[in-house]
């Protein structure tokens, strides 16, 4: 997509580089993305509101979630991305619950809100309206799931069956709401904006891009 205007690129550039400059700023006070202060729920209730609350906190994981649903709308069939993803999240979480390491978590997810971003950003295409496209994206988004799943399952590490069991639903839910929220202002804005929506929705991916270069920043400094 051509821009239409020298002002629409230096928006752009803005909109990027005020992006990353926040995350900088406020990536290190939410790495723990405990919404307990790092304590482990002890009960159903603090295990439901800490999974609502995880997602959130984390700026990389919300900037994916977001991600997820924004690009979906972009693809036939696109609804079955972000479903794919919080399933494959709640394996994640049971994943780490068992005791099993999986490699660079933190360098992977940072990697794959780049990913998706970038995709978001990508201009329109037939490859959207491929069902074999949506098939791989949401592959990818599976893959993306067990390692932000498991990224979540630090919160619950040593927690009662009640609390783990609330925290996957809190997660679930509000991933799914998030997810397709996202799912729906894509929609609409691709109905009001028409012209511009292309643009708007490059704009946002660049900017979950930027999120994700921060926290792969931070991950590989680690």
């Amino acid at each position: 997509m051509r821009f239409s205007s020298i002002k629409d690129q230096l928006r752009l550039k803005a909109s990027i580089i005020l992006t990353v400059l926040t995350v900088l700023i406020i990536a290190q006070s939410a790495k723990a993305h405990h919404p307990f202060g790092g304590e482990t729920p002890s009960n159903f209730f603090e295990g439901f509101l800490s999974g609502l609350g995880h997602p959130i906190i984390g700026l990389d994981h919300f900037a994916f979630i977001l991600a997820v649903g924004l690009l979906g709308a972009k693809f036939k069939q696109g609804f079955l991305i972000p479903i794919t993803f919080v399933m494959a999240t709640m394996i994640g979480t049971g994943i780490h619950l068992q005791t099993i390491d999986l490699p660079y978590p933190e360098i992977i997810i940072a990697s794959s809100v780049i990913a998706f971003g970038s995709l978001l950003a990508k201009e329109k295409s037939d490859f959207f309206a491929s069902s074999i496209s949506t098939i791989i994206i949401a592959t990818i988004a599976i893959i993306a799931g067990i390692f932000h799943g498991y990224a979540y399952g630090e919160a619950v590490i040593g927690a009662e069956m009640s609390p783990i069991i609330a925290y996957l639903a809190g997660f679930a839910i509000i991933q799914l709401l998030c997810a397709f929220s996202a799912f729906g202002v894509a929609i609409v804005i691709s109905k009001k904006f028409q012209d511009k929506a292309t643009f708007i929705l490059r704009m946002i991916g660049l900017a979950i891009s930027g999120i994700g270069f921060a926290f792969f920043s931070f991950a590989f400094a680690a």
